[in-house]
């Protein structure tokens, strides 16, 4: 496939893939139509995966009467328990206390009665169910983690926090008020309804304008194909390091989330250290892009940016950063540059990616054979995975901090989270191409085929223990997308030097770390290539804490890595003007 990086304009043409079209084994299109029409009335997820799942876990408790008489027994003890501190008024929380992680009942309020005796009744029921759903033996564990979870999510429904009449936050606010919190709620709530998404597309929140108020580091694109734009970022500084910066952004989102406003932007803040960056912005696909493939994304993706890399600063090579999906097709390419013997890369930095998928966190009950059948057969009517289907497995994922707690404080509680950038590039989600994500789903969270050799590119296998080069590997806490363990596994892999450091908050708020916030802190240790693993439990106890920006470490992670500082390359490929090429943010980026 030919890539004609004379002109940054001129669009390359791409022929259809020659690779097999990816068809469902025994796929009917009435059988997929069927699966296509009940996806939105099941939230995309697999009826049957669901009716399977809860089969397993009923046969196997139907054939353990001790098991059963055990979970009888805790539900009795549990409401006696009950029945007892609301005779004797016992203290606040003395049954049972919220998790850590569960914010829903940390306000005062809820150590008053009979809020606080909901709210244990509450915890003891959550508790049960999942004494009554885990421990069954017999019971595969998938199928179990999916009782488990499904169960969780409808107990969640029912939670007091989400009633006004049983939140005293709420009544409180009601009496402070005069009720007017209901009428203000009423008010969120109607204009979230005009606003509703249109089409796959959501209105996103605030007045952030792509390349106005986010995305503004000043910039040329300086390729262009079917897939990407290129964008080139104008030095900060009168002296650079030789050796350029490839980012690599995941496609399931904007690439901008990189690229935010001017305070939080990891763009800026590596040109200001003396970094020439480079920026994959890709294409939102369509219906008519279908059959675009993995390999297109890697072939058309990161193989073209860095032949473009090249030719616009020759002779140097590459430090390759790639974040989330992005990262995972990184780690694809630099395994096939590492076989082929051909690697322009000098350093790998991995942002909240997975390499091995046994341990993917929650995404994963959602991925089996029934489910990815399902999936293909909805992606199959129209072509792609729309961004509300995404942002559905997600908020299913986070129902309380992205749904409930939402709906309490707009809707209850009348009020509104101040718009900020990150929740506008939240909003401003894109598409996955059928075949991609089919491929995505099948070969990576399915089969696990690039842990386990068997990833092919151009034919033949690719290994990760063939990549040699450094590697800077970042894992966020609390990470439902790419847990830090799954991350962590990348030791396992790879016969490299590995840096790798676990920073506080999530997927994207985890990254997006830039100097100067109060309460930012990391652990950050090395594994050298020929070292002993260390695993992630000896790891946490081990590695160093350090307080402030991981953005800082890694600048200097990466600044002893890099050449003496010399003048600026040239903006654009050899003999471009740079005042023809298009501006920052590109086009592509702006695509509904």
């Amino acid at each position: 496939m030919s890539l004609d990086t004379k002109s940054s304009t001129a669009l390359v043409s791409r022929p259809e893939p020659q690779l097999e079209t990816i068809e469902p084994p025994g796929a009917d299109d009435s059988d997929r139509a069927l699966h296509a029409f009940l996806a939105p009335l099941t939230g995309g997820l697999s009826p049957t995966a669901l009716t399977l799942a809860y089969a397993d876990w009923m046969a196997h408790l139907i054939s353990a009467p001790a098991r059963r008489l055990d979970i009888a027994q805790e539900a009795l003890r549990g409401a006696a328990q009950l029945a007892e501190a609301a005779v004797h008024s016992a203290p606040a929380w003395s049954l049972i206390a919220p998790q850590p992680q569960d914010r829903r009942f940390d306000a005062q309020d809820w150590s008053l009665q009979p809020f606080n005796l909901l709210a244990q009744g509450f915890l003891l029921t959550q508790q049960w169910w999942h004494d009554a759903t885990t421990g069954v033996r017999g019971v595969s564990q998938q199928n179990e983690k999916i009782v488990e979870f499904s169960g969780r999510q409808l107990l969640d429904v029912f939670a007091p926090s989400n009633f006004a009449v049983s939140n005293p936050e709420v009544i409180r606010r009601s009496i402070e008020t005069g009720g007017a919190n209901f009428l203000h709620g009423f008010q969120n709530w109607w204009s979230d309804f005009q606003q509703a998404p249109t089409q796959g597309k959501a209105k996103p929140p605030g007045d952030f304008k792509v390349g106005k108020d986010v995305a503004v580091t000043p910039g040329k694109v300086v390729y262009r194909n079917d897939l990407i734009e290129l964008i080139q970022y104008a030095p900060a500084t009168g002296q650079v390091h030789p050796e350029p910066i490839l980012i690599v952004p995941a496609w399931i989102m904007k690439y901008y989330i990189l690229d935010l406003s001017p305070h939080n932007s990891m763009v800026k803040f590596l040109t200001e250290n003396g970094f020439t960056v480079f920026m994959i912005s890709w294409r939102n696909p369509v219906a008519k892009d279908r059959n675009l493939s993995l390999e297109d994304y890697r072939i058309l993706g990161i193989d073209a940016a860095v032949a473009t890399v090249a030719k616009i600063i020759p002779d140097m090579p590459i430090h390759a950063v790639g974040y989330c999906l992005g990262g995972t097709l990184l780690s694809i390419a630099a395994a096939a540059m590492s076989r082929d013997g051909n690697s322009p890369l000098k350093s790998i930095t991995l942002l909240a990616a997975q390499t091995d998928f046994t341990e993917a966190g929650e995404l994963t009950l959602f991925i089996n054979e029934s489910q990815v059948a399902f999936l293909e057969d909805m992606m199959w009517k129209r072509g792609v995975l729309d961004t509300t289907q995404m942002a559905g497995a997600f908020q299913i994922l986070r129902s309380n901090d992205l749904v409930w707690s939402r709906i309490i404080r707009d809707y209850l509680m009348g009020e509104r989270a101040e718009p900020n950038d990150l929740m506008a590039w939240n909003a401003d989600a894109t598409r996955m191409p059928y075949r991609m994500h089919s491929e995505y789903l099948r070969k990576l969270f399915l089969n696990d085929d690039l842990a386990e050799g068997r990833y092919m590119v151009d034919g033949r296998p690719i290994a990760l223990s063939d990549i040699h080069t450094p590697m800077f590997v970042v894992g966020t806490l609390r990470d439902h997308v790419a847990p830090w363990r799954s991350t962590h596994k990348i030791h396992l892999l790879v016969d490299a030097d590995i840096t790798y450091l676990l920073t506080g908050g999530g997927h994207n708020a985890g990254i997006v770390s830039p100097p100067g916030v109060p309460g930012r802190s990391y652990q950050v240790m090395e594994k050298l290539a020929d070292g002993p693993y260390v695993g992630p439990d000896d790891w946490l106890k081990l590695a160093p804490h350090a307080e402030g920006s991981w953005w800082t470490e890694w600048v200097h992670w990466l600044t002893a890595r890099a050449g003496e500082l010399r003048a600026p390359p040239p903006m654009g490929l050899p003999g471009t003007n740079p005042a023809e090429l298009s501006d920052a943010p590109g086009s592509y980026v702006l695509q509904a």
